[in-house]
């Protein structure tokens, strides 16, 4: 024999709050009371005998009358806060595999820190849903309340394709889309970025060095000619009379 204890609602005021109390044996229900029409209702003869026996009873039918609030709204009521709760996720979008030519890369979509645990992770390519070549991990508890999850996308690199992922959970009013702006990984366009300034950086040091060469040259040569003696002094004869 066991009592099963339940309660519905269909508005989040809980003003339509229902109780309903079921007495089973041997798996069949004989006894319930509806908070609806306050009294109980009896299946078989054991069960209207429990029925009337109740129904009779004026202090516990006053006391059954007070468990939908005492049992159902107030329980709700904790519930619904307790769901109001929320934390959101931050989502990071990285390449955890190095692509080659003609082999295909990874990509994870990670989200940390967010609470309740219902949370969906989709990829997209140029628009549409990725749904082959995709896996995730569960839900990750923290052990802080919190929860993580990791999805990742294998994929060979194209040209000009939009990769992005959109991660869908309570605390967001509508869904935080992440996009892969390239094939190539933020740590590689850094070292890029890096590399060509440094080239940019080594023209200009050069350029100014070879301008401080010319000009050192000329002031060299103008003085060399202007002290070097002329060739007419070692002639052996004296060719102004010509």
């Amino acid at each position: 024999m066991y009592r099963w204890m339940r309660c519905y609602s269909n508005t989040m005021n809980l003003t339509d709050m229902v109780y309903v109390g079921s007495y089973f044996y041997n798996k069949m229900e004989f006894l319930v009371y509806n908070s609806t029409v306050s009294e109980y209702v009896g299946y078989f003869d054991v069960g209207m005998q429990w029925a009337k026996q109740k129904n009779e009873n004026a202090a516990h039918m006053e006391y059954q009358r007070n468990t939908s609030y005492r049992l159902c709204n107030i329980n709700a009521r904790l519930h619904r806060e307790y769901r109001a709760i929320v934390a959101q996720p931050d989502v990071k979008l990285s390449l955890v595999r190095s692509s080659e030519r003609n082999k295909p890369a990874m990509l994870m979509c990670s989200a940390y820190n967010f609470y309740p645990k219902l949370i969906r992770v989709t990829w997209y390519r140029d628009g549409r849903r990725a749904t082959s070549d995709v896996s995730a991990t569960e839900e990750l508890a923290d052990g802080d309340w919190y929860y993580q999850i990791h999805s990742h996308l294998e994929f060979t690199p194209k040209a000009g394709e939009k990769i992005s992922c959109v991660v869908e959970h309570a605390s967001l009013k509508e869904p935080l889309e992440v996009v892969w702006e390239s094939s190539m990984a933020s740590s590689e366009r850094t070292k890029v970025a890096i590399g060509a300034a440094g080239l940019m950086l080594g023209l200009l040091v050069c350029s100014a060095g070879l301008l401080y060469y010319r000009k050192k040259t000329q002031e060299w040569t103008a003085e060399h000619i202007a002290t070097a003696p002329l060739a007419t002094d070692n002639l052996p004869c004296d060719l102004t009379r010509l």
